[in-house]
Formats: structure tokens, sequence, C-alpha cells
């Protein structure tokens, strides 16, 4: 188990990210505002255009830190990768297993039965805790249907096939999302899911955490040693990290959900904090954005007990654990690929 170490967040659109000794320091103005070890940490993420050193980039992947480049409203841009140091046989099956349709709707049925299934313990989550104040029986509707989503998936053959119920079953959670929202809801809505650009609140907050989850999932992927762009659900398209997209499936609901809707519950953000340009995207403010990162952090450092090894890991180690499990299945170590199953 490799040690969690910390996500240096650059908010600021006018930092300059550069190398002193083993130290990544932050340039603002030319002055600098912080300076932070490099063995303190795992990841890099910088908002904004100013960039960084050719320098840090070549000990960030020297070091196999990850470093991303996102624009202010939190799209991802780029990424810095070193050498590959994955085990190249690792790979090569797992390029096999992807060309594979049977192989690949293996893995595909377990990943979406986790996401399936964590989504239904969300909603039956809320259903304990605030069962006054909620719609049981609307709620209870939805978690049967995907319930029996769930049987369906496990008896499918293909990816066709697979992507058919996860749809439904997608439609059917994302249609009580809203119900789960119970703090600010003149300002904090959910009417469906949309994205590129976010057109509401809710949204803006989602695709950020799913990025910060897409990065956390893809680096947790390389570091076991496989190739975040080549997936078993997600085919293969240029620039697309196809396998982080993949494992993030059976996490977004309990992990980036959750975590969400909390920050909302606890109004931890406020409406304040988001603006509405003149093409109907919204996007967060640099305060409330700094707040949802460091929230997104001491999440990570949240423990809870794995439940296919049993043992107390923190959240943040989750993207990595089920990274090296998918890794041990592809190795033939394991005879599947076990998900995550929150409850």
């Amino acid at each position: 188990m490799r040690k969690l170490l910390n996500t240096l967040y650059v908010t600021s659109s006018n930092s300059y990210l550069s190398l002193d000794g083993e130290n990544v320091v932050v340039l603002r103005d030319d002055n600098e505002a912080a300076r932070i070890p490099l063995h303190n940490l795992e990841s890099i993420i910088t908002f904004g255009y100013t960039g960084a050193s050719p320098a840090l980039m070549g000990a960030c992947a020297e070091r196999n830190i990850a470093l991303s480049f996102m624009t202010q409203n939190g799209r991802f841009l780029a990424r810095v990768v070193g050498e590959v140091k994955g085990n190249v046989i690792l790979r090569k099956t797992q390029y096999r297993m992807s060309d594979n349709d049977k192989e690949s709707t293996k893995i595909a049925k377990n990943i979406l039965i986790g996401k399936v299934y964590n989504s239904r313990w969300v909603i039956e989550r809320a259903i304990r805790d605030y069962s006054l104040r909620l719609d049981v029986e609307k709620l209870k509707r939805v978690s049967q249907f995907l319930a029996n989503s769930l049987r369906n998936i496990t008896k499918c053959n293909s990816l066709e096939e697979l992507r058919g119920f996860e749809g439904e079953a997608a439609t059917r959670y994302f249609s009580v999302l809203d119900d789960l929202i119970l703090q600010q809801k003149e300002h904090f809505y959910f009417n469906g899911r949309n994205k590129r650009p976010p057109l509401d609140n809710v949204n803006a907050m989602l695709s950020f955490v799913y990025t910060l989850l897409a990065h956390d999932v893809s680096a947790g992927l390389e570091a076991v040693g496989l190739d975040p762009y080549v997936g078993f659900l997600h085919r293969d398209r240029p620039g697309r990290i196809s396998l982080a997209l993949d494992m993030m499936e059976e996490l977004r609901s309990v992990y980036a959900d959750r975590f969400v809707i909390s920050l909302i519950n606890k109004r931890v953000v406020n409406e304040s904090g988001f603006t509405q340009k003149e093409n109907g995207a919204v996007i967060m403010d640099d305060a409330t954005r700094k707040c949802v990162l460091t929230a997104w952090q001491s999440r990570k450092q949240e423990k809870i007990t794995h439940p296919f090894l049993g043992e107390k890991i923190e959240w943040g180690l989750v993207p990595y654990v089920q990274s090296m499990l998918l890794a041990r299945y592809i190795r033939g170590d394991i005879d599947e690929y076990p998900p995550f199953l929150w409850k």
C-alpha cells in the first residue's frame, strides 16, 4: 500500500511553477508565494495558463508526480507523462483484452455492477437518513429499478447491451438526484446532467469534481502500470483517458455526487460563488473553487473499510486500490475484477 500524499492545487491564474532544488516554487508576479518539497507530493493540478518550467515538468516525470493543467473553469488541458515504467507484459495483455469484445464485456460488466449498486445505495442511504424529508415511495421505486438493472446487467453478453442498461439506470438515478439536495433549493437544483458547458450550479460542481476524480483515477492506473488511455467500456479515442473513465464510473455516485451534495446541504458553498455567462455557462469563482478543493482534499483523507480487502484505507486511495485489483485480474492473479461496492 502506498502512502497517501498530498495534491498541490494552484488556483491563481497568474501563478508560475518552477523548480528550486527539491522544491516546487509557486511564483506570483515574480514573487515567491509558496514552496513545497517534492517528496511531500503525489500530484499537482494547476488552473490557469501561465504554466510551469521545463525543469519542474522533468522532475515531476522522473518522480512519477502527476502534473495536470486545467483551465480556470476546470476543463482538462494536458498532463505531463514521463517515461513509461509499467510492466510491458501487463500493458500488452491489457491491449489484447481491450481488443477482445468478450474480455472487455467481462470487465465492463463488473464496473457497471459497481456503478449501479453504488447509485442504489446512495438513494437507500438518503432514505434511511432523511425519510421524513423525502418522498420515500418515489425513491424506493427508483431503487427497485436499479436493483432490476443489476440483475439485467449480470446477464449481459455484449457491450451494447451493457451500455443500454447502464444508460437507463443512469437516467433513473439522475431523476432523483435533485431530491437529495435538501438545502438552498432556490439556487442549487438538478434537472438533468448537462456539460460542455454546465448550465446550472450543481452541474458546474459535478463537472469540476468529476475532473478531479478522473485525475486521481488516471494517476492510480499509471502507478500500477496500466495505460489509462486504453479502456474496456469507453473505447479508444485520441486524447481520452478511456480506462480512467471506465474505472471512475463505479465511484461517481458514492464518491463525487455525495461529496457535491454534502457541500450544498452543509452550506459550504452558496450561490454567490457562481456566475452565469452570456452563453448560459455557469462557472465557479476562485474562492468557491478553493473551498471545493480544500474539502476534496479533506475527503480524500477520511477512512473507510474497503469492501474487498477488508482493510481500513483513505478514500483517496480507493482509485489506486481499484487500479491494483484490475491489474491483478489482467495478470491472472484473481478470477475476476472486484468492483468497489459501497454500503
